[in-house]
């Protein structure tokens, strides 16, 4: 009686979850599978047939200096974009949570960059970045600083998309930092200042040992962004110039819609997927050690 009664309750579990896994079936892994199968191909997708090329493609970009490029532009592109975001939505958060007066107004200010698309920000900041009629060259030249080309010089063309990244992700990371701060514990904070803390020391020696897992977190969601940036990219260079701000992720676009080279562009994209992750368990690696060690 009691295994049937187990067999029904599994019977009637797998109903529930069968709709669920027919959707991930039907929209991640088989396009995963095909993307993997397609990768060992060099399927144009235009042919009706394409043979196997086994490694042929992995080998060519490992290879390829255009590769090694736009790894090392992502890398850059990452870390520049991740370190500055947090650093400033940390700040915002922490004189946030100490404001009386116009609190809301400016938390809402900050934010409504995070919720205006990407395409139509980065319409807006190539007109800002424009070197003849540009507002950022015309007020730079008004307190006689030089203008610049912007994204169409290759020596600041990736901190152009970097600074239009850091601008629209601030306040996502000021938002959870404010969360984070409102949950340190006050008494920590009373009696700190009792014995004799400075706000320095509390900011330093307190909450940012307590927003630790709020760091991880946005550490982890700000990697995984910036790994598949496009639209301003696409909006502000197109990859370039000279490659300049070619990403892992644009190359990919580039050689699956642009060269229509299948094969290669799912190498790229299982690449990509491989170092993502990497990345992701090694900063959860490093996030438990320091976790450990303040313990």
């Amino acid at each position: 009686m009691l295994h049937r009664t187990s067999v029904k309750e599994n019977l009637y579990g797998w109903m529930f979850v069968f709709p669920a896994l027919i959707v991930l079936v039907v929209f991640w892994i088989w396009p995963v599978a095909d993307s993997i199968y397609l990768s060992f191909t060099d399927w144009d997708m235009i042919a009706p047939t394409y043979k196997m090329v086994g490694l042929k493609n992995y080998v060519s970009l490992l290879g390829s200096n255009t590769f090694k490029q736009a790894l090392t532009n992502t890398f850059v592109f990452a870390v520049g974009v991740t370190v500055p975001t947090l650093i400033i939505g940390f700040l915002i958060a922490v004189i946030m949570s100490h404001a009386s007066f116009g609190a809301n107004f400016y938390r809402t200010i900050m934010f409504a960059p995070y919720i205006t698309p990407m395409i139509a920000a980065s319409i807006v900041w190539s007109w800002i970045y424009e070197p003849r009629v540009g507002i950022l060259n015309f007020l730079l030249n008004s307190i006689g600083l030089p203008g610049s080309k912007w994204n169409q010089s290759m020596s600041s063309a990736m901190m152009s998309v970097v600074l239009v990244t850091i601008w629209k992700q601030a306040g996502y990371t000021m938002i959870f930092y404010l969360e984070g701060i409102r949950k340190v514990p006050s008494g920590l904070l009373e009696a700190a200042e009792i014995d004799g803390a400075s706000p320095l020391q509390k900011l330093f020696h307190i909450t940012i040992p307590m927003v630790s897992p709020t760091t991880f977190f946005l550490v982890i969601m700000s990697t995984i962004a910036t790994m598949q940036a496009y639209d301003q990219i696409q909006v502000l260079t197109q990859g370039g110039p000279a490659g300049a701000t070619r990403t892992v992720l644009y190359y990919y676009y580039q050689e699956a819609f642009s060269k229509f080279n299948t094969g290669k562009a799912s190498a790229i994209a299982l690449l990509l997927v491989v170092i993502t992750v990497g990345l992701s368990l090694i900063e959860t690696a490093v996030s438990r050690k320091t976790v450990h060690y303040e313990r």
